[in-house]
């Protein structure tokens, strides 16, 4: 209402002037006031969705600059500070407020010359007078109130419907022209402007060094329109991991064998602050989902294990190590994507379980989570017809399938939000998967995920169609726009808390990627790297073959497919006296022969399916060839999948390693020659024959 009067006060001024401009013969100018006309200025720690941190006795306070538009950038040159009373708290001219312990409020003020605010910061008592006992003093941030700091609603008010709807699209841009994109294009650029991106998701082909991604990055933010930008990624560690520079986590499977909550706490606050470090400020990560079935072909070592209780410990506990770097963490795949047999990047899976069930198993990490201040939940493109048994025709085929999760109201608002209780950000998964494109046409699909309850639509197809999709169907009333301004609210308000703003004098380029260097890949942060694998490598069996006391004339030989040179060249490394054979399949009689002086046998499996497992697939009868052949015990290494071991369970010893990436093959080499002494539990159960368990859950040996 104040706006409006705002606008008809112009109005009457323009038509007053005009008249007088007729009377008087003489021509008058007037300008209404810019959209980029200054109005007022705000401490960013005074935003209602904020909250202020004080770290050792200091406050980084940071200053937005408000439009007329109603869109605000963070500032910070040609501000002038000071503190009321300096007996509390000194302020210095970059906005760093420390106190000095003394008891008191002060004011710290903050003008550009024409425009100020001002936040109090006390030093009291943690009790009242009355009460008994020593009181204890603390420090404080008491913010200021008033429509002026309500900035989220003014900016919503202000948006054009396309603007809107701009905040909600999150494509890839993963090629242009069959090329890898790993530098902004003018078109890339013309396309964020022209339909207000208000995210973008890299991904490997885009990320190639620090010093690129530093730059394409700061140009993403550079293009953006006034809000600033979700640069997202998929950097969960293990098998999903996309930054080519930096450290290299082993994967949740590994977290969940340390059963170390710090050790998960510390690879994901590594993991953000090399994101944050580059300028990406939203990780889609942790997985969430229990991983319960052996036979998922998805999830797998991406879950931390197949206990709910371990997985919402650990999922918490990396959350809020990635989100103490400002990166926001994503749980996904709501409700859960464990229980399936089915890829959803290539089918449509289905969790049949009713709800019940679902609360005890499923559900169960993600409702923890969501208690902790969870930024964002991704959904799962899986149906779960006890709780949506909504029915719809596939395009595909004009068959009749069951509604996913990605698109059900029953899912997303009835459950999450009014049942758990969720308030933060639905992102949707890829749009671009089967699950999705197989069945729906994408303008179809973007729509029904946005009626649903979605916030983000990830990698709609078909750009430009999808957004003049969406915003047809708002201008029809099919999609209801104050819906519509609720999920820009929560977008605005996750930005807002990890401080994600357009700036009007941004990092020089060659500052950021200085500082990238520093952080991305530090000593450090390889530590955490070699410390979580050591932690995570599990000795499943060991019938006295390891670990390996051997001499320098004993002959080791290492024998597999799948980065076999991996494993090959971290055993060799302490062994000299090791050999390889590359072998997918039984060996020959000429090459059994070869192995009749091997002292050790190390063979390597690699599986991610249950085809891949049979112990009727070529990897796994080179296997049993060996157990069967050989003199030498046979020490078996489950490169992935720990269930490996069902397909060759009379092996000598066997390790679970959990992820090919180079720290956990460096880790599984020191254990096999005692420099690592395993500590490990399985985070699964490895089923055997029936209902018999071959290794039961938290399962694991040591020297």
């Amino acid at each position: 209402m104040k706006k409006f009067k705002q606008h008809i006060s112009i109005i009457i001024l323009a038509l007053v002037l005009f008249a007088s401009q007729l009377v008087s013969g003489t021509a008058v100018s007037v300008d209404a006031a810019s959209p980029e006309e200054p109005k007022s200025l705000v401490l960013y720690q005074n935003l209602p969705e904020v909250e202020p941190e004080i770290n050792n006795n200091e406050v980084e306070l940071q200053v937005l600059r408000v439009y007329e538009d109603g869109h605000y950038e963070k500032i910070t040159e040609e501000l002038e500070w000071k503190s009321t009373n300096k007996n509390v708290a000194t302020v210095n001219q970059k906005g760093t407020a420390t106190f000095t312990e003394k008891p008191g409020r002060t004011f710290i003020e903050v003008t550009d010359g024409t425009y100020s605010d001002r936040i109090a910061l006390d030093f009291k008592p943690d009790k009242p007078k009355a009460a008994k006992g020593k009181s204890n003093f603390i420090p404080a941030i008491v913010k200021s109130q008033g429509e002026k700091y309500e900035l989220i609603d003014t900016a919503i008010e202000m948006m054009t419907t396309k603007e809107k709807i701009g905040q909600m699209l999150m494509p890839d841009f993963r090629n242009w022209e069959g090329e890898n994109v790993t530098e902004m294009l003018p078109e890339i650029e013309n396309l964020v402007k022209e339909y207000h991106l208000g995210g973008v998701i890299l991904f490997r082909e885009n990320v190639v060094t620090t010093e690129q991604t530093a730059k394409l990055v700061s140009d993403y933010q550079a293009a953006s329109d006034k809000y600033g930008m979700l640069l997202t990624i998929d950097q969960e560690g293990g098998i999903v991991t996309r930054l080519q520079s930096g450290t290299d986590m082993p994967g949740n499977m590994a977290l969940g064998a340390t059963r170390s909550t710090e050790t998960a706490f510390n690879v994901g606050q590594a993991i953000g602050e090399e994101l944050s470090a580059l300028g990406i400020n939203m990780n889609l990560a942790p997985v969430m989902d229990v991983n319960n079935n052996p036979d998922n072909p998805v999830i797998g070592v991406r879950s931390f294990g197949s206990s709910p209780d371990l997985v919402a410990d650990l999922g918490i506990a990396y959350t809020k190590g990635l989100q103490t770097t400002g990166v926001a963490a994503t749980a996904k795949h709501f409700p859960g994507h464990g229980d399936t047999a089915v890829d959803s990047h290539l089918g449509l899976p289905e969790v049949p379980h009713d709800k019940e069930r679902l609360k005890e198993v499923e559900l169960y990490p993600f409702q923890q989570a969501m208690e902790t201040g969870l930024d964002a939940i991704m959904t799962a493109h899986v149906t779960f017809p006890k709780i949506d048994d909504t029915k719809v025709i596939s395009q595909k085929d004009g068959t009749e399938i069951a509604l996913p999760a990605t698109l059900s109201k029953k899912v997303l608002t009835d459950l999450m939000r009014e049942e758990m209780g969720y308030e933060g950000v639905i992102i949707t998964d890829a749009l671009n998967m089967k699950a999705i494109a197989d069945h729906f046409g994408p303008v179809d699909a973007a729509i029904r995920a946005v009626k649903a309850g979605t916030d983000i639509v990830l990698m709609p197809v078909g750009l430009e169609e999808v957004a003049e999709g969406l915003l047809a169907a708002v201008e029809s009333g099919e999609i209801n726009e104050a819906a519509v301004e609720e999920s820009v609210k929560r977008i605005l308000t996750l930005k807002a808390k990890r401080g994600i703003f357009k700036e009007s004098t941004p990092q020089p380029l060659d500052e950021k990627i200085s500082k990238a260097k520093e952080i991305v890949g530090s000593e450090e942060h390889k530590q955490v790297e070699k410390d979580a694998a050591e932690q995570s490598i599990t000795l499943v069996k060991n019938e006295a073959a390891l670990p390996f006391a051997i001499d320098n004339n004993q002959k080791l030989v290492v024998i597999g497919s799948t980065y076999i040179d991996r494993l090959f060249e971290s055993i060799q490394a302490y062994h000299g006296n090791t050999e390889m054979i590359r072998a997918s399949g039984p060996l020959t009689d000429s090459q059994l022969e070869t192995l009749a002086d091997a002292d050790s046998v190390v063979v390597g499996t690699y599986t991610y399916n249950v085809a891949g497992r049979s112990p009727d697939s070529s990897q796994m009868r080179l296997v049993n060839q060996l157990i069967t052949h050989l003199e030498a015990p046979v020490i078996g290494i489950g490169i992935r999948n720990p269930y490996d071991l069902m397909a060759y369970p009379e092996i000598d010893a066997y390790l679970a390693q959990y992820g090919f990436n180079p720290s956990s093959f460096t880790a599984t080499a020191a254990t096999l020659f005692g420099e690592n002494i395993p500590t490990g539990k399985l985070p699964i159960a490895i089923p055997g024959e029936g209902s018999q368990e071959l290794y039961e859950f938290g399962h694991g040996l040591s020297y």
